[in-house]
């Protein structure tokens, strides 16, 4: 499987992970406007990551986040579950809204952000990479990717697996892998962003049902629910004895609740 050069480090989670993410994490202007998408909602920072792009071509055919449900979450279960939830919409009930804004420092060439706010059978904004902005939106629903970073005349580093890293050397960012140098790039030719996500609540009373886990998920719910669901579509499945690392169970529902962008221009 092709890697690319796409390199991720997490700044927070419930609470900052490394020194600074603080900055991110408690953003009056990300809260401020998640309020105004959420009209009032209970707006509770959660999250903030950083992306580091290095030049590389279109990867990316467009995506949703990683969305979050009372019981099931990406701290116990794999993403592809999470995801295939979403999208099925038998689990809106214990669905939590989240809502998303991407920050952009990089001034270089590329580096653009594509977005399907009506949906991914309609036609998407380009939006040009604006160095210390940001764009605020629901993307757990509404696709998006990042376009072509850097000049056309790139050469991608080969060989990267899921352990390479992207280290600063002092002079430069330098691509690891297993202790080898597989590329290095200037400083300013690595596109970074800062996504900050935070849980958005209707009222207090819906927080408070989500931090007492009255009402959480069970694995046994989601599989049996996913499994009646395909039966009533005409795809009766037999119950996996390891539902979430079988690959026929996993390949169906994939087949079953795919969603992606059918439109990009």
């Amino acid at each position: 499987m092709f890697i690319a050069p796409w390199f991720r480090g997490d700044w927070a989670y419930d609470e900052p992970l490394v020194e600074g993410a603080e900055v991110f994490l408690g953003h009056e202007a990300f809260r401020d406007a998640a309020r105004r998408m959420f009209e009032g909602g209970v707006i509770v920072p959660q999250i903030v990551y950083v992306n580091l792009n290095p030049p590389i071509a279109q990867v990316d055919p467009g995506h949703v986040d990683i969305p979050a449900f009372r019981g099931i979450d990406r701290t116990q279960h794999p993403v592809w579950l999470l995801a295939t939830m979403l999208k099925s919409g038998l689990f809106d009930r214990w669905y939590v809204p989240s809502v998303t804004a991407v920050a952009w420092y990089y001034e270089g060439e590329g580096g653009g952000f594509t977005y399907w706010p009506d949906g991914p059978d309609q036609a998407p904004i380009s939006r040009p990479c604006v160095s210390n902005s940001a764009v605020v939106g629901d993307n757990d629903y509404m696709f998006h990717r990042v376009e072509a970073v850097g000049p056309e005349e790139r050469t991608l580093p080969k060989g990267l697996t899921l352990e390479s890293q992207l280290c600063w050397a002092g002079d430069a960012w330098e691509v690891i892998e297993q202790g080898d140098v597989r590329a290095r790039y200037d400083f300013e030719d690595v596109r970074v962003s800062v996504s900050w996500k935070a849980q958005v609540f209707a009222d207090e009373e819906q927080q408070a049902l989500y931090q007492s886990h009255e009402d959480d998920l069970k694995l046994e719910h989601v599989v049996e629910t996913l499994l009646t669901d395909l039966a009533a579509k005409g795809t009766p499945t037999e119950r996996p004895a390891d539902p979430l690392h079988d690959r026929a169970f996993v390949e169906t529902l994939n087949a079953t609740y795919r969603k992606a962008p059918t439109v990009w221009e």
